[in-house]
């Protein structure tokens, strides 16, 4: 029987190529490797295109961890768990967790010089069902992930109507009044729901593909076609427009959010700290999370981008240059997020206290301009005692109007972007410029991110000589993006909102914690930490310091076990799966049980990324025993 070793590839020896002296990481090294000392032993190399500049690949990676999640989760993160305070778990947590496994992934990439199959089949061929299970988990969030993408391209075409489409209700059939539906729920979530999604009342509803949505679709996966089809000869170029206009247009957002009324409200919010959530354990958990998910580890981007790198690329020092910008970047949007949010609330609370003021004014025949904001509590205890009969009649009218309540409504997603952002939009002046800037922002988001979960599919694919032997690599993008679109067609549907959710909730979440646990784990005891070490200062220059061997070694793994065990337990104590239907006769979500065929897609969708890492294991195991019986036959 052979020992765990004895299948773990032969790889160049470097000891003596390994840069002497200064501990420190000069831009010039002469005992650095090259790509030609870097190509696999015994191998004839092709040329493996690189990227234009350092700067191109910096670009790509922050364009690619950088995205929706920094816009419409974390500012909702900070809103349930202490505004300011939030900050504290989530700033360790970067430290801890999101900048050690950032730079393993860049530095396994730039080292082994391929797509992550290709990467982890180099360090031991019982890991290539990590690649595998990255390159799964990259085409799932890829078929679904567009989809967002297609609904920004909707209501950017949209925003070029004067007035916005989602500004007011349409009129009923009978043109008498406004649309039942519409005026039970809001303007905003009627056109998101009804003329957006056109939903259906459950996920068991009929209804097939809808013409509107599947021409988005089409043309968003037509995009990422253009962007991807060449590789980095393309995806390089298209990385500048990307990753630099979501910061152009945030800052028009800010200059603007400070100038709104009310704007002040949502970022005194936004920085009032709690410091009781400190304790509250969801708080680090969900901490944790955002940075693990919003840097992209695991899905095998990164670990593309890095293969394309010069070996000498210093891929540490721009591991902590994306960790910073993304979580910078987060902060920011937040600030921008909240001014808006602070003005849509101010709005909605002075739009209750002036309906309140009209109605007790009517009902009293108070004097106009008597009844106000400031003296609207004194008046109506005044009438409450003096008029009791006739107030209780008018009492059940009254709205409570609350600035903190409407604050405190929070909202994450789907729903803070295509709801509560475009009724705060539709107030503004001019709002049709906002409404486009808004959208042209959330677009070049989803882009940059579906630019980089692109390269992590194509990657390993074109690195295959099966496949790049019959197919040049337009065409295996084309296939790609077709295939892509055609099942991403199911979202299109009357009940494809739902589907959505379900692909977004199961189709990574517990994969990805695995696929980085097993990814950090090999490196560190299958490849061994001091020979990685040693490969990483011959590449670079760079002398690996105790702080990134302590994370890689102890503390990301305990961190990342600790997260697969609470998603684990909350799966299984929330018993049946629940979802959010849409119902139109009430004009709002209710919850509904999953039906037994969708709690069978969550379960394929779990299994096809994290089966592949013990199956690939143990195929391998059974083909080399029986390749080694074949060869050595017993008598």
């Amino acid at each position: 029987m052979e020992s765990p070793s004895a299948h773990v590839v032969s790889l160049p020896e470097d000891e003596g190529l390994q840069p002497k002296g200064s501990p420190e990481c000069p831009d010039q090294h002469p005992g650095r490797l090259g790509p030609r000392e870097y190509a696999q032993p015994g191998v004839v190399e092709k040329v493996r295109p690189n990227w234009d500049n350092p700067l191109q690949f910096l670009l790509t990676c922050i364009s690619y961890a950088v995205g929706l999640g920094n816009v419409w989760r974390f500012p909702y993160l900070c809103q349930m768990y202490g505004g300011g305070s939030f900050l504290v778990p989530y700033i360790v947590m970067l430290i801890v967790e999101g900048m050690p496994l950032l730079y393993l992934e860049l530095a396994v990439g730039q080292r082994m010089r391929q797509g992550s199959i290709g990467a982890w089949r180099t360090i031991s061929p019982y890991l290539s069902g990590v690649g595998i299970a990255s390159l799964v988990v990259s085409f799932l969030i890829s078929v679904y992930y567009n989809v967002i993408n297609t609904w920004s391209l909707w209501y950017l075409f949209n925003s070029f109507q004067d007035p916005l489409p989602w500004s007011v209700c349409p009129l009923n059939g009978n043109r008498t009044g406004y649309d039942e539906e519409c005026e039970k729920a809001s303007s905003t979530q009627y056109f998101w729901y009804r003329k957006t999604l056109n939903i259906s009342p459950s996920i068991q509803g009929d209804g097939g593909v809808q013409w509107e949505p599947a021409l988005c679709l089409t043309l968003a996966w037509l995009i990422v076609y253009l962007c991807i089809q060449r590789g980095t000869e393309s995806t390089g170029k298209v990385v500048y427009f990307t990753a630099s206009m979501p910061y152009f247009v945030l800052i028009i957002y800010l200059i603007r959010g400070l100038t709104l009324h009310g704007a002040t409200n949502g970022l005194v919010y936004l920085f009032t700290p709690k410091i009781e959530e400190l304790a509250n354990p969801k708080a680090w958990i969900n901490a944790a999370t955002q940075i693990f998910f919003s840097l992209g580890l695991g899905c095998g981007g990164l670990i593309a981008f890095a293969s394309y790198n010069d070996p000498s690329n210093n891929c540490q020092k721009h591991a902590i240059i994306v960790s910073i910008i993304n979580s910078t970047t987060a902060i920011f949007s937040s600030i921008v997020t909240f001014s808006i949010y602070g003005f849509k609330a101010t709005f909605n609370y002075e739009n209750c206290l002036n309906k309140v003021i009209l109605l007790l004014t009517n009902s009293f025949d108070l004097e106009d301009g008597f009844l106000t904001a400031i003296n609207l509590e004194e008046v109506k205890n005044y009438l409450a005692s003096t008029y009791p009969s006739k107030y209780s009649e008018v009492f059940p009218h009254i709205s409570n109007c609350s600035l903190e309540s409407e604050l405190n409504t929070a909202v994450q997603g789907t729903g803070l972007a295509f709801i509560v952002y475009t009724e705060a939009i539709k107030n503004m002046d001019v709002s049709q410029l906002w409404s486009v800037l808004y959208f042209l922002m959330l677009l070049t988001l989803g882009m940059g991110s579906m630019v980089g979960t692109g390269t992590a599919i194509l990657t390993p694919l074109t690195d295959s000589k099966v496949i790049s032997s019959y197919l040049p690599k337009e065409a295996i993008s084309g296939l790609v993006c077709l295939i892509s679109c055609a099942i991403g067609m199911v979202f299109t549907m009357e009940a494809g909102n739902y589907w959505f959710d379900i692909f977004n909730d199961y189709a990574a979440t517990l994969s990805l914690l695995l696929i980085v646990l097993v990814e950090t784990i090999a490196v560190c005891y299958v490849y061994g930490l001091k020979r990685f070490e040693s490969d990483l200062q011959a590449m670079t220059g760079c002398t690996l310091n105790w702080y990134w061997k302590a994370m890689w070694a102890f503390v990301s793994p305990v961190l990342i076990v600790s997260l697969f065990v609470f998603y684990l337990s909350d799966y299984i104590l929330t018993g049946t799966l629940q979802y959010q239907a849409w119902d139109a006769t009430q004009g709002h979500v209710v919850t509904k049980d999953y039906p037994t065929h969708a709690l069978a897609v969550i379960g394929i969708l779990v299994a096809s990324s994290t089966m592949c890492i013990p199956l690939v294991a143990l195929v391998t195991f059974v083909t080399r025993h029986c390749t080694s019986r074949a060869k050595f036959p017993t008598a």
